[in-house]
């Protein structure tokens, strides 16, 4: 039995899924993608995970989709054909999704840098959109990274394949922060607790709310979100937490 790509804890409230192919710089394989899709629908249906930690092993974060998986394979039979899943179950998680970056990401793993709600990269951490150079598309990423990237960005670096760091990254909007290797995981563990701090049907409504359509004007939307905002205000969920801000404590939610 081929050893385990993709790893899966939880402590504290948080699952920590870890890609674990650093021999192959942690490319989608066939089996990674099925691990990491499997351990994504492991911490969504754990009532204790509150926010998920995505992290890897070596020196690379992802480099991308298994090119040698996709060599002399027919369409049908790309592996792309399953990589729209792990994005949408990232994007659409109802606990916030934190990716670490210790290393590079490349196409890919780009992708899946995007659908993540946070992201922090080391200083050191280099970034492309390498597919034209291959002579393929962008195509299923796009739909991720293009809503993070301001337009410019989004067309200078998908046309030209060009590396860029962490840095600019954070400029253009990829990822939060670009911090010092040796202040990577404090940066991390601050997003992770003030996620915590948020209940956990709030942010699930809140990163629907983040990723639907806008009305055209304010007025146009100001009846729905009001029904979901007088919902929540008088929810269980809601219940509690203003009561807890009364009583100068903590919600009952928090880790």
């Amino acid at each position: 039995m081929a050893d385990e790509l993709v790893h899966y804890s939880v402590a504290g409230g948080t699952a920590t899924i870890t890609l674990d192919s650093p021999h192959n710089r942690n490319a989608l394989s066939a089996q990674l993608r099925r691990e990491l899709s499997e351990s994504l629908t492991k911490a969504r249906d754990d009532d204790a995970v509150r926010v998920i930690v995505l992290t890897h092993t070596g020196p690379v974060f992802c480099a991308g989709m298994d090119l040698k998986e996709a060599r002399g394979a027919g369409a049908g039979d790309q592996g792309v054909n399953e990589f729209p899943k792990i994005l949408e179950q990232l994007w659409t998680s109802p606990k916030p999704v934190v990716a670490r970056l210790a290393g590079p990401a490349r196409a890919g793993g780009v992708g899946m840098v995007a659908a993540a709600d946070i992201a922090v990269a080391v200083r050191e951490a280099t970034f492309a959109f390498t597919e034209v150079r291959i002579g393929v598309v962008p195509a299923v990423i796009s739909l991720t990274v293009l809503p993070r990237l301001n337009p410019r960005a989004g067309h200078e670096l998908f046309l030209t394949g060009e590396t860029f760091n962490a840095e600019r990254a954070a400029d253009i909007g990829l990822i939060n922060s670009a911090v010092d290797a040796e202040d990577l995981d404090t940066e991390v563990e601050r997003f992770v607790k003030a996620l915590a701090l948020g209940g956990p049907k709030a942010l699930a409504a809140t990163k629907q709310l983040l990723s639907s359509p806008r009305p055209a004007t304010p007025s146009d939307g100001f009846e729905a979100m009001n029904k979901l905002s007088a919902g929540f205000f008088a929810s269980e969920e809601g219940q509690e937490g203003i009561t807890a801000f009364a009583q100068k404590r903590k919600p009952n939610w928090v880790p």
